[in-house]
């Protein structure tokens, strides 16, 4: 039985399509994808969808023969170019100058959506712990894994913001007015600060230890959540996983420990031998 014509103009076309037409196609779709990533929530957004409107009035007046609009919107299209230039010179410079950076960077995607998350939340979290041990400036900084803990988000404040040194040395600071509890960083944003954790029910832990040591621990017996803690009177820095403890250990140390805990391969670990981690990144 004989294809339709249909079908056989169909896969002709189709085999008339070059390898160069592809790659002319997802080019231009990444263009336009940067274009509109480049103006989302800003103010010349509505200029473009001004511009996008007035390109389809210009068709329906052409389509309808309706001349004299379309007389009057071509000649202010071609205007318009001008003024496109003149509106959006800040954005069209910038957007040079971000292309200039890297040779092929006009046809990648940003590095904030190449990064990952984790190892920024990691860097930003290590930084602040340096800043404020050298201020001796207490902190409580606790980072959620795989079990949520949204009973106690709700004791604090909600920001859900992005995860910066600056924000949470901000946070910290002894006269903020949210410096007192614990923030809480999960999904790689900062999702309440004020927090109040339950007490570690560890009968043998040292005197010396205080409230925001026992809180930071506590939170760690009943789920897979992260703990730094930032002493006040002598700027140590304590780490905290699955009930277990490892103070005074440096920014480095930390960090290594965390990649060690949240970039770990096997997400299905059951339990993480703390001491072991640290001991292992002080050697």
């Amino acid at each position: 039985m004989p294809f339709p014509l249909n079908f056989t103009s169909g896969i002709s076309q189709l085999s008339a399509i070059r390898f160069a037409d592809i790659v002319d196609i997802i080019i231009v779709a990444i263009l336009i994808y940067k274009i509109a990533k480049f103006f989302k929530d800003t103010r010349a957004v509505q200029v473009l969808k001004g511009i996008i409107i007035l390109m389809v009035c210009v068709q329906l007046s052409e389509m309808f023969k309706l001349n004299t609009i379309n007389y009057i919107l071509q000649n202010t299209m071609q205007v318009g170019v001008l003024a496109v230039f003149i509106l959006f010179q800040p954005e069209i410079r910038s957007a040079l100058a971000n292309m200039g950076k890297s040779r092929f960077s006009f046809l990648t995607f940003d590095t904030e959506e190449n990064s990952d998350p984790t190892l920024n939340v990691i860097n930003a979290v290590t930084a602040s712990a340096k800043s404020l041990s050298e201020k001796k400036i207490g902190a409580l900084i606790v980072l959620e894994q795989n079990t949520k803990i949204m009973d106690i988000i709700r004791t604090g404040v909600m920001l859900d913001s992005a995860v910066s040194t600056e924000l949470i040395n901000n946070i910290f600071f002894p006269k903020a007015p949210l410096h007192d509890g614990a923030i809480i960083i999960g999904n790689g944003k900062i999702k309440a600060a004020a927090c109040v954790l339950p007490l570690s029910q560890n009968d043998s832990l040292e005197s010396e230890l205080g409230t925001r040591h026992r809180a930071g621990l506590g939170v760690t017996e009943g789920s897979d959540c992260i703990s730094i803690i930032v002493s006040e009177e002598t700027g140590k820095i304590s780490l905290a996983c699955n009930g277990g403890l490892t103070r005074n250990i440096s920014p480095n140390v930390l960090k290594d420990a965390l990649k060690k805990l949240l970039l770990k391969e096997d997400q299905n670990q059951k339990k993480v031998n703390l001491k072991k981690i640290v001991n292992k990144m002080k050697k």
